[in-house]
């Protein structure tokens, strides 16, 4: 996409479909008078009676437990400078929405006019009742420390400026782990510090409460090294200034074992690189442009160890992985203030985090085979689904410990669950885990439907983001004419118009091959070429002679004329002849997988296994353990009635034929979603104590009703239905489906294309 274009989409994506890019959401009923009576006048007075007797109720009767302020004057924004509180409003929503997905914390971003360090903390003072935590953003230095400090010593609630703190907390766990893997101790390295802003002075007061010495510290920053004979410094900069007889980089940074890099782009050069001790450690985190770029680093020296601030490279130090749980611990247990143990606490349960085996979620949406502690992989990945469960629960141990939380969590382990249950079903998240993961690899899609504009506008959005190549059939001059209307560069994105005279050779290549497997059931090679007219026939035969990875469509026409001329071209695996479709459904709890919704209408129980069997593997391929409950109408055998016995039999077989898949049944859909009724009525179920993510229905109605109403009744994300038993990504929309579903689903192909590449065909399912 050409930077002009993208800049159009980022204003586009700013401006529509309303500006801006937060809201504010009722949490209430107020369909009613009586709801209103409640919210407002008369009855918002028996709330604010009740805070006047005792204001530590205001925690209680309002939002002000989970609402954040992200306060900035826009001094020093991103790499933008002092562009003003205006012009710093969408950075701060950006960081409001970081809040909310990351950490369900609700943020009012607050632009203030004012640089003036006085006028800044009286304004904030004045505001600071509203909210239960303060995130300074973006102020330069030096009055960002003036600013901290004083807010920090003035507000009974936490206040933190992430652009010190929150690089420092990131970079010292990963640190630490570096220094663990080169086998060097904290007290013994020597570091350089290129720049001296408030992150760089924040990181290096961190550093040093773990044990790095100040005498090794050596700080650079636009004049040369920062020497006690210089004049005009700081009262920051003077805590690291050296007599050494060092005057610039180049001679700082010989014999160096750490650079810690928070300046500009390209500052480092590849002598000074190789001029560092044996297995140097680069954290190069100037954004977006590193002191030195990651591959000439490694290219450079293979014994480095290199950190930056970008998402494309190993080991991001991003600040994300701290400040929502690091708010989010301090708001659950009302901390008075985010001190120095809760901060050493982040520090230490993320360098912790790195070290355990990675949840293969986090495998498959790093498109890593197995990621594990060591040069490439120092510090946590940004999406892996242990962060908020693992850091707000240390933040908040230590406010306990520390004695600044006013509000002590009583029981850790369910408030761990909740933790879970908080981010467990942000739709957005696992949309975007998914298009990611398609993004590492993409894969060839062939659109049998590309003369309907939402397909097109899709298929634009696919080819632009890059999760596929779209292949598009339709009459050439139609489908061209579209995508002009789409500013879609036509001449970039191959366009198959079936009826044309180029395509004549490859129609009856197809039908051959289509004959040749039909043959003996009644086809004629006449019917075969015929058929090879209609775009999903087409389509679906490309997939299956190699010359495209996947199919999709559906979106015009009913799902049985479909699925038809896809089951006819389609090859399935030797062992398997059932085929099924999932739906993965986003609910609040999580990711959940519903089978079968669309294929089989009343499967036996041996159908039901190989669907439970199918549905596994898909699972897998997204990433998940799956934890699978056979449902029915009644109980672990309570009913006699052949609906109920033949899940019965399903799951006696699944105990004996997979016995490491995690499944139990007959079960009533109520007691597998919910452990408490489980482990009162049925405490020897195998499910007990687990988090149930797959669901297998005994029947086409039940499964299809069921997604259904969920994705009408309560506004779950439904992805699919995701056909599985064929050996090639084809997959049926919805009909009518909307251009993001498109997008889902495409992005889904390409997952299950690069999963069934990576298989033995005859072994995938």
């Amino acid at each position: 996409m050409s930077t002009q274009r993208f800049n159009e989409r980022a204003l586009d994506y700013h401006q529509k479909p309303r500006p801006g890019k937060i809201e504010v959401v009722p949490t209430k009923n107020y369909s009613t008078q009586r709801d209103l009576s409640y919210a407002y006048s008369p009855g918002v007075a028996v709330p604010s009676l009740e805070i006047v007797k005792d204001r530590s109720t205001a925690y209680k009767y309002t939002n002000k437990g989970n609402l954040v302020a992200v306060i900035s004057n826009g001094s020093a924004v991103l790499g933008l400078g002092n562009i003003g509180p205006d012009a710093s409003k969408p950075v701060m929503e950006g960081k409001g929405l970081l809040f909310k997905i990351f950490a369900d914390i609700d943020v009012f971003d607050i632009e203030i006019n004012a640089e003036n360090p006085k006028d800044f903390i009286e304004t904030v003072k004045r505001i600071a009742p509203t909210f239960g935590g303060i995130n300074l953003e973006d102020i330069k230095a030096p009055e960002a420390f003036e600013i901290e400090k004083r807010l920090k010593a003035e507000l009974p609630i936490p206040v933190i400026h992430d652009d010190q703190h929150g690089t420092a907390i990131i970079s010292c766990a990963a640190l630490i782990n570096a220094l663990e893997i080169v086998e060097k101790k904290i007290d013994q390295v020597n570091m350089v510090v290129l720049g001296a802003g408030a992150a760089a002075i924040s990181c290096t007061n961190l550093y040093c409460d773990f044990g790095l010495k100040k005498q090794n510290v050596v700080m650079v920053d636009s004049k040369g090294v920062i020497r006690t004979d210089r004049s005009h410094l700081t009262p920051q900069k003077k805590l690291y200034a050296t007599d050494k007889n060092l005057h610039t980089l180049e001679q700082a940074i010989n014999g160096a074992d750490v650079l810690i890099g928070l300046s500009g782009p390209n500052i480092l050069t590849p002598e000074m690189l190789r001029s560092m001790a044996d297995n140097p450690i680069v954290f190069a985190m100037a954004n977006p442009n590193p002191e030195i770029e990651y591959p000439l680093a490694i290219e450079v020296r293979d014994d480095v160890i290199m950190a930056t601030g970008r998402s494309d490279y190993p080991n991001q130090v991003n600040n994300v992985l701290g400040f929502p749980f690091l708010f989010r611990g301090a708001l659950d247990v009302r901390a008075t203030a985010i001190n120095e143990p809760m901060k050493r606490a982040t520090v230490q349960a993320l360098a912790d985090l790195a070290k355990e085996p990675v949840p293969e979620t986090v495998n498959v949406a790093y498109d890593k085979t197995r990621l594990h502690f060591g040069r490439e992989y120092i510090i946590p990945k940004p999406f892996d689904p242990r962060l908020i469960t693992r850091i707000p629960l240390a933040v908040a141990k230590a406010a306990v410990e520390s004695g600044v939380a006013t509000q002590p969590i009583q029981d850790w382990e369910k408030y761990q669950e909740d933790l879970a249950y908080r981010v467990g079903g942000d739709s957005k998240k696992t949309v975007r885990l998914i298009q990611d993961r398609a993004k590492l690899s993409p894969k060839r899609i062939v659109f049998a439907e590309a003369e309907h504009l939402e397909i097109l506008r899709a298929a634009q959005i696919i080819h632009e983001e890059k999760i596929g190549v779209p292949i598009l059939l339709g009459e050439y001059r139609r489908v061209a004419s579209l995508m002009q209307s789409l500013d879609f560069d036509f001449e970039d994105v191959e366009i198959i118009n079936i009826q044309s005279e180029e395509q004549q050779e490859k129609k009856k290549s197809y039908a051959q091959q289509f004959w040749d497997s039909k043959k003996r059931r009644g086809r004629t090679l006449y019917n075969s070429q015929i058929l090879m007219n209609e775009p999903n026939y087409f389509g679906s035969m490309m997939v299956r002679a190699g010359d495209a990875d996947a199919m999709i469509s559906g979106y015009a026409q009913s799902y049985p004329a479909v699925i038809k001329p896809i089951l006819s071209t389609a090859q399935r695996p030797i062992n398997s002849r059932t085929i099924a479709a999932t739906n993965l459904m986003v609910t609040r709890r999580g990711p959940l997988f519903l089978s079968d919704t669309t294929i089989n209408v009343d499967p036996s129980s041996e159908e039901l296994v190989k669907i439970a069997e199918m549905t596994a593997q898909t699972v897998k391929m997204f990433g998940y353990q799956p934890v699978m409950a056979m449902l029915s109408f009644s109980n672990f055998g309570s009913s006699p009635f052949p609906q109920a016995q033949k899940v019965s039999e399903a799951v006696k077989i699944l105990h004996q034929t997979q016995p490491d898949l995690i499944v139990d049944g007959p079960i009533q859909c109520d007691f597998a979603l919910s452990n408490k009724l489980l482990a009162g009525g049925f405490p020897f179920s195998s499910l007990n104590g687990k988090k149930v993510n797959t669901l297998i229905f005994p029947n086409l109605d039940a499964a299809n009703i069921t997604y259904k109403l969920m994705k009408e009744l309560n506004g779950t994300l439904s992805i699919g239905p995701i056909l599985m038993g064929l050996n090639k990504s084809i997959h049926v929309l919805q009909f009518r489906a909307s251009i993001q579903e498109i997008v889902n689903m495409a992005a889904v192909a390409v997952i299950d294309a690069q999963w069934k590449s990576s298989q033995e065909s005859c072994t995938l399912f």
